[in-house]
């Protein structure tokens, strides 16, 4: 004899009875009810799932002796392996079946009322458990209170973000205390799990994953987003005139942040200020197809080098027969500060025609490449977006100074400037 032929329990029953309700209305066409009717029939189903769902949790919580008759884990894992549900959620709801089983019993009377939904129930539970261990038990049942009663107004997003805040509604003279306590907690947890990775992919792209602290993370933000800002063309355009996704813009705002962080302010490393040395032989320099290498790191084309090479704080290192040093470039071949404002009040905006991105944003270029004999001096530059700059050095484009002096013109078969 099965289960469903046994005399049943009062809750079997009436599920049984749910069911075979809703057996009967299988083939009803809701298509034909009037508009008030529907909007009835919408708001009693999510009310009929939030008791439902009440119902199941309260089940699961004394399910024990059904797992343990099959061998199973838990209720979780038997529930999984019988009806294909998702086992992470399975083993949500067992927790949360087990916190309103033993502790929260007013977020379970409000499901079983149908007046909070399971997922309200979850952020409620998480609420309260985030709240410190040793708060006073009448605050924590105000605590619960208040959260159940802003079930019926607010979604569980907005549920989140008071439970957040819950002590600042019902307690607020411990609020900023127990505030102080939990943001200093978040932090020890944070540096502890602070870390950051790098795997080469092999396509010429290094994935970079990192874990960092909310205010380190912030004030990257803060950073990328000077480079990344809409209102700046090089950063928010593709070569072709598209606009770029904000993912992208950001991860070219990083590359640039990284080859305009001043070498100076950065430690000692390896007996010297922190440098980056590329080198390159000298023939291949010289020719567009040739090959660098960042020193114990990547192969960069011999564009790319000429162009890293207008960057302070990137030391190039020109190279003969045998790996012989020719010229191993010094921080006084770099634009000097001086020389940069010197640019500034001779253009207030990158040099490219067209462009208005400000000069305070812009790169100090050397017009005739240093690897071919051009000077620092302020003839001799131009000050160029990072945009702008990448095409500079880019062979597939052709650019020379307009006729007035004034600005920068580009061409190429799809020319961007």
């Amino acid at each position: 004899m099965t289960a469903l032929q046994q005399p049943q329990h009062p809750v079997l029953a009436a599920v049984v009875a749910i069911t075979g309700t809703l057996g009967q209305v299988a083939d009803a066409n809701p298509s034909f009810m009037a508009a008030d009717q529907k909007a009835a029939t919408l708001v009693e189903v999510a009310r009929a799932k939030a008791q439902l769902a009440e119902l199941e949790l309260r089940v699961m919580a004394a399910g024990d002796d059904v797992a343990a008759e099959s061998a199973a884990r838990d209720i979780a894992a038997w529930l999984h392996h019988r009806t294909q549900q998702r086992p992470e959620d399975l083993r949500a709801d067992l927790r949360l079946a087990t916190a309103l089983d033993r502790t929260y019993h007013r977020v379970a009377a409000a499901m079983r009322a149908g007046e909070c939904n399971l997922a309200q129930a979850h952020v409620i539970v998480a609420a309260l458990d985030d709240l410190p261990a040793d708060l006073d038990p009448v605050i924590r049942v105000k605590a619960e209170e208040a959260l159940v009663g802003h079930a019926t107004d607010f979604d569980p997003s907005r549920l989140r973000r008071l439970g957040r805040w819950i002590l600042d509604v019902i307690a607020p003279e411990i609020a900023e205390a127990e505030e102080a306590k939990r943001l200093a907690a978040e932090e020890a947890h944070a540096r502890k799990k602070t870390r950051l990775t790098m795997r080469r992919i092999g396509d010429g792209t290094t994935r970079i994953s990192a874990v960092v602290p909310d205010a380190a993370a912030d004030r990257l933000a803060t950073n990328l987003e000077a480079f990344a800002s809409p209102r700046r063309d090089d950063g928010t355009r593709t070569e072709t005139g598209e606009y770029l996704p904000y993912a992208r813009r950001l991860g070219r705002a990083f590359c640039q942040m990284l080859e305009t962080l001043d070498p100076t302010r950065l430690p000692i490393h390896g007996g010297d200020a922190t440098t980056v040395i590329v080198t390159i032989d000298l023939d291949q320099l010289r020719t567009e197809t040739g090959i660098g290498q960042i020193l114990g790191g990547t192969a960069i084309t011999a564009a790319e080098v000429r162009r890293l090479a207008c960057t302070a704080g990137i030391i190039p290192a020109v190279l003969g027969g045998a790996s012989e040093v020719l010229d191993l470039g010094r921080l006084q071949r770099f634009f000097t500060a001086a020389q940069r404002r010197a640019l500034l009040l001779r253009s207030a905006t990158c040099e490219a025609e067209g462009c208005d991105i400000p000069g305070t944003w812009a790169e100090a270029h050397h017009w005739l490449a240093w690897a071919q004999g051009g000077p620092t001096d302020l003839d001799n530059a131009a000050l160029l977006c990072s945009h702008h700059h990448h095409r500079a050095h880019d062979a597939a484009y052709l650019h020379e100074r307009l006729p007035n002096g004034g600005r920068i013109q580009g061409v190429s078969a799809t020319p961007s400037f």
